[in-house]
């Protein structure tokens, strides 16, 4: 559903052995067709409702816009469909409580969210090594999400979008990362934000924020979401544990293991992103298949859109926000 980056997800589909495209659906037509001329096997639906009524439909993959993400996961939870989505989940404490009730009351139906970072080798190379304690403890984690697309937010659909978030649409890949890196859920959030960069344009909403969250461990995670930087899109990433520290910027990927000012930092020399946007499609068809727990991994997507909400309602409000898990 989406064929902008959902084409990434039909060519992941179309290259698991245990998978087989039915349906393809946009909202402009123009681009059904054209993704149709490529798969002339493939149907084109005419609605959304159509593909949900399939019952030979397992999986419904969604790269809609950010605002539909949330009926559509709920509609196709209550369709008896497994679900993988683009980011955000869904976008406020009332849908991710009504999103959970849907994946509850569909039974063991898998559903995961595209957080493509994590299948990105550096991260999964960092992961490995802050798990085996090369780090030691990890007390600081600090995140730049730096989206240097300013067109998007302008001139794209983000402008149109009621109450677009950054952290939810950019910054919440650097959240996960935190939380994924860490296997720890931050307690509390601070918040700040402007809207600065977007200044005399249509866009109505902070493209810059800046949340700073507190773990029971007494870990620190900073993450930004900086939509108007003036700077080629990347994400920057600090880790600071008591045995190393792990910075990749534009330098690139590096590991410090000693204080000494003459000592040289080791090269990381993994790549910083994925294959694709759809690396993490074959983990979860194999999920559904009955090799992973499907409970697991949908509460870690519970989980991270729920720090993002709180960092947004710090941000609203000025004052510490609990996060309220869901």
């Amino acid at each position: 559903m989406g064929l902008g980056v959902g084409e990434q997800h039909v060519a992941a589909y179309l290259e698991h052995p245990a998978c087989g495209l039915r349906w393809i659906y946009d909202i402009d037509p123009a681009a059904a067709a054209c993704a149709r001329a490529k798969l002339p096997s493939v149907r084109a639906a005419t609605s959304f409702d159509e593909v949900l009524a399939d019952a030979d439909v397992d999986v419904v993959s969604l790269a809609s816009y950010d605002d539909a993400h949330f009926g559509q996961v709920v509609a196709a939870l209550g369709a008896g469909k497994h679900v993988f989505v683009e980011k955000p989940l869904c976008r406020s404490l009332d849908e991710l409580r009504e999103t959970k009730a849907a994946w509850r009351r569909a039974g063991n139906r898998h559903l995961a969210v595209n957080l493509v970072l994590r299948g990105a080798p550096l991260y999964l190379w960092l992961r490995s090594a802050i798990a085996a304690g090369e780090l030691g403890e990890i007390y600081a984690v600090d995140g730049d999400y730096l989206y240097g697309r300013l067109d998007k937010i302008t001139g794209g659909w983000r402008a149109r979008v009621a109450d677009y978030s950054v952290m939810q649409g950019g910054g919440v890949h650097l959240v996960d990362l935190m939380l994924w890196l860490t296997q720890q859920r931050p307690v509390a959030v601070t918040a700040a934000g402007n809207r600065i960069s977007t200044g005399g344009t249509s866009f109505q909403y902070q493209d810059f924020m800046a949340a700073t969250f507190q773990f029971d461990s007494g870990l620190v995670g900073r993450v930004t979401a900086n939509f108007g930087s003036v700077h080629p899109h990347q994400h920057v990433v600090r880790v600071f544990g008591t045995r190393a520290t792990f910075i990749s910027d534009d330098r690139g990927a590096r590991l410090h293991t000693s204080r000494d000012p003459q000592s040289m930092s080791q090269s990381v020399d993994f790549a910083p992103l994925p294959p694709s946007k759809g690396v993490l499609i074959p983990a979860f068809v194999e999920s559904i298949l009955g090799v992973e727990d499907g409970c697991a991994a949908a509460q870690q997507e519970f989980d991270l859109i729920s720090a993002c909400l709180a960092a947004d309602r710090a941000a609203a409000s000025g004052a510490l926000q609990r996060v309220e898990y869901v």
